[in-house]
């Protein structure tokens, strides 16, 4: 039986199998470079060939010198000690910027995807439009807007512009397209309203494009240097990503502390990703067995 599944394996099979291997080594090379640099001082880290074994200094010594570049990610590169600073902004920006981009995008989408209404294609239309202009081409406008209002060295600042996005309304609308209308029916005969509908049957039972769409959203504005160093210039509203590329502007780099400092960075993301992947990646499986 074994041997009758082995050679109704394809050579197109195996190509796939080893291009997806390749794949898989280029994605998390860096990942593993990163934390094998870590432990790392700057002369092992540029040396060439690249030595993929720390030095057994660090294994010999004590632990203070194990973890000496995490604590210098810590402290920072002029001792300001902000590290934990920047990633309490870096959380309260991202996960409020998830939080109402999935709410309104929901909202929105629901309304665009299940209601008939004169010009509703335009509106879509309109607002999918906005994700063909490139942020750099509205960034000055918006921080002379933000400025004007206000909004300049603030958290809201920061999360205001991000509060919804295009993307998230198209990615919801295409998803609840495919929800079936004789939920919501059946809901409006039992007397449910609309937002209590929206609340109780679809918000509820759309998980896994909300999980998706908040983990996008959340990676986006924890991946964000553009907007916080227009608008965050106090050092008391740094994110991580300001607080990284200061080790970067030094005269010279310390790499060992910038590689553990990305590596505290990117611990976040990488439990959020665990935590909600079953969500993620079942999301595209159902929208396909929906769609079907």
């Amino acid at each position: 039986m074994n041997n009758q599944y082995v050679g109704k394996v394809t050579i197109g099979e195996i190509i796939t199998n080893i291009i997806l291997v390749l794949l898989v080594v280029f994605t998390v090379f860096p990942i593993i470079f990163m934390l094998v640099a870590s432990f790392m001082d700057a002369k092992q880290i540029l040396a060439m060939p690249f030595n993929w074994i720390p030095s057994s200094k660090y294994f010999t010594s004590s632990t203070r010198t194990f973890f000496t570049n995490f604590i210098k990610a810590v402290r920072g590169n002029n001792n300001n000690n902000i590290f934990f600073t920047a990633m309490i902004n870096s959380l309260i920006v991202a996960i409020t910027c998830s939080v109402t981009t999935v709410f309104f995008s929901a909202l929105c989408g629901y309304g665009l995807a299940k209601f008939h209404f004169r010009g509703r294609n335009l509106v879509f239309m309109s607002i999918m439009s906005t994700m063909m202009i490139p942020f750099e081409a509205i960034m000055i406008p918006l921080y002379m807007v933000t400025r004007s209002v206000g909004l300049m060295n603030t958290l809201p600042g920061l999360i205001v512009p991000f509060a919804i996005s295009a993307f998230g309304v198209f990615q919801m609308r295409q998803y609840l397209l495919t929800f079936p209308s004789e939920y919501l029916d059946a809901a409006r005969v039992d007397g449910l309203g609309e937002f209590s509908i929206f609340a109780r049957i679809v918000f509820p039972n759309s998980t896994p494009v909300i999980a998706t769409l908040g983990i996008l959203s959340f990676r986006n504005q924890w991946d964000n240097l553009l907007w916080p160093m227009l608008c965050a210039q106090a050092e008391r509203l740094k994110t991580l990503p300001l607080y990284i590329s200061s080790f970067a502007e030094e005269k010279q780099t310390d790499e060992g502390a910038l590689m553990a400092c990305a590596l505290l960075a990117s611990i976040p993301m990488f439990i959020l990703f665990f935590t909600l992947s079953k969500y993620f990646l079942g999301g595209a499986a159902v929208y396909e067995s929906r769609k079907g």
